[in-house]
């Protein structure tokens, strides 16, 4: 059940087809807070990518070294690669 739903989420973003459509859905189904994370999320992932320290990354924006730690380790498995 639970690999049927992941995978109708990501054929919903495929078929958002443009950034609107995306937004409305994103708006849609996550709160505000919810939303604010995984940009921030994605933040860290480009600043890792980029080479920032994990420090200097917490100190930026302002979250938890364990967040970042799981952005490192997940970069550092090959993920992100289109990021």
């Amino acid at each position: 059940m639970k690999d049927k739903n992941i995978n109708e989420l990501v054929e919903a973003f495929l078929q958002a087809k443009n950034r609107d459509n995306t937004l409305d859905l994103l708006k849609g189904l996550l709160t505000s807070k919810e939303l604010d994370e995984i940009a921030r999320r994605l933040q860290i992932v480009k600043m890792l990518k980029a080479g920032m320290p994990q420090r200097d990354i917490v100190e930026k924006l302002k979250v938890g070294i364990a967040t970042v730690t799981k952005g490192s380790k997940e970069v550092a498995k090959g993920r992100f690669k289109n990021i």
